[in-house]
């Protein structure tokens, strides 16, 4: 197992990925029931049982394909953002015909099977790789810390810490005694208690403290909130019997193909093929980013600062979202949260292993990863960003080619809830500068082309 993971080489221990795998899980457990909500919207109806296996199924795929051909210890799911756009445009629109709705998915997976494709020939030429390579050195160095302001930003909305405003659009959780009940504020409360848990036991230098944090901030949350985790098991072998029917046998139905490229479910074959364009551009740029992020953080970069094994890491992104899509469930994605198992000391595809192992076992028992509440896993988003946030030392800041690019890429991640934005704005800005400045190169080639893709994307796509 050493040999083969390389674990004792890159400067870790079985235990240390162990701890890493369970911490990368509970991050992103929650995908396996957001998933289905955010696509499906009725909870319970066919699409959402099929939805439910698939998300686990493709999870299982993808982490596993880091486990064992990239050897990198990152994890891969269904796409936050994604999702919510697969749902909005194929089934909502037909959300109060349950056979449209469903002839509206089936025709949606076409779409996401096609970019998957398109996906997978970009890696395995090498094309995707030297797209996320040409990116200006300014960019790489603030995609880590952009990431860690995003992820940071996800935990403090998980929990309540920061919510919503109709006039300022976010403040902080009301805590006045007078005007809110404990069971309102907890999660925000015990995240925070939570938060300085890991920090305190990492200045410690105790082992392990994130997933100390999440068993000791779930058992808090329940004794102080009086509530017991659900165990429903009872819809487990419909969902199952759904994912069969409707699920997995999608992408194999002429049928479906059909619908994809008609009026009713896509608006036509321009439009899929602009769905299909869009959702190309945000899975390719939200994988860059979190490769060059957790990359960053794990200390696995190479001379060029550029991630070791990315060619493989964009390989399985692309085999991951071909094998989401015949599953049945939107883009997969390596996922962000996967940098608080790098931060808890992953370094090797063991921790993959072990990050899908976990899912295998929610497959049969499902509601095991629902024990875990949110106010137990934003304490470790939150802590990622802290020490993801130190990569922007690394930027130029006297240099306004370097600095403008950066900090947009920087604020854009959170601000616009996306990686792949922060990193098309960062690179529509260094064009710009570059070229009325008089310091555009033929190097620059290449970063324009990555300029012009997303501004082809926020004018034509919708996400």
């Amino acid at each position: 197992m050493d040999k083969f993971f390389k674990i004792t080489e890159r400067g870790s221990s079985v235990k240390t990925e162990i701890i890493a795998g369970l911490t990368t899980f509970f991050a992103m457990a929650y995908i396996i029931v957001v998933n289905p909500n955010q696509i499906a919207f009725v909870s319970g109806s066919k699409i959402w049982n099929a939805v439910y296996i698939a998300s686990i199924l493709a999870a299982i795929i993808g982490t596993l394909l880091y486990a064992f051909y990239a050897k990198l210890p990152f994890a891969q799911a269904c796409g936050m953002g994604l999702n919510s756009f697969f749902g909005v445009t194929f089934i909502l629109p037909n959300l109060l015909n349950p056979q449209a709705a469903i002839d509206g998915y089936r025709a949606g997976l076409v779409i996401i099977l096609i970019s998957g494709l398109i996906f997978l020939i970009l890696s395995l030429t090498g094309a995707r790789e030297a797209l996320a390579k040409a990116m200006p050195e300014c960019i790489k160095k603030s995609i880590p810390a952009g990431i860690g302001l995003f992820i940071a930003f996800i935990g403090f909305q998980n929990v309540g810490i920061i919510t919503n405003n109709d006039y300022t659009l976010v403040q902080f959780v009301g805590l006045n005694i007078n005007s809110v009940k404990w069971i309102d504020v907890a999660p925000a409360v015990i995240a925070l208690l939570g938060f300085m848990i890991i920090v305190v036991l990492t200045k410690l230098n105790v082992k392990g403290a994130m997933l100390i944090s999440i068993f000791a901030t779930s058992v808090i949350y329940y004794l102080t909130t009086w509530q017991l985790p659900s165990l429903d098991m009872q819809n487990l072998s419909q969902s199952f019997k759904d994912f069969g029917e409707i699920g997995i046998t999608a992408v194999f139905d002429p049928e479906s193909w059909k619908n994809a490229f008609s009026p009713e479910f896509t608006g036509g074959i321009f439009s899929a093929i602009m769905l299909v364009v869009t959702f190309c551009i945000v899975d390719m740029f939200d994988t860059v980013g979190t490769l060059y992020g957790a990359a960053s953080e794990a200390n696995m970069l190479d001379e060029n600062g550029d991630p070791i094994n990315i060619d493989k890491a964009m390989t399985c992104d692309s085999v991951a979202t071909v094998a989401g899509a015949v599953c049945g469930t939107s883009t997969c994605t390596t996922f962000v949260e996967c940098a608080s198992g790098v931060a808890a000391g992953g370094r090797t595809g063991l921790t993959s292993l072990v990050t899908s192992v976990c899912f295998a076992i929610c497959l049969f028992l499902a509601p095991f990863a629902s024990i875990i509440p949110a106010a137990a896993t934003a304490p470790a988003l939150i802590y990622v960003g802290v020490l993801m946030l130190k990569n922007f030392s690394k930027v130029d800041m006297t240099d306004l080619r370097s600095a403008v690019p950066a900090f947009l890429t920087l604020i854009m991640m959170p601000l616009t809830y996306s990686i792949a934005n922060g990193i098309g704005i960062g690179a529509i800005s260094y064009v710009l500068i570059t070229l009325f400045t008089g310091n555009y190169k033929k190097k620059d080639i290449a970063v324009t082309i990555i300029a012009l893709l997303f501004l082809c994307k926020f004018i034509f796509g919708t996400i």
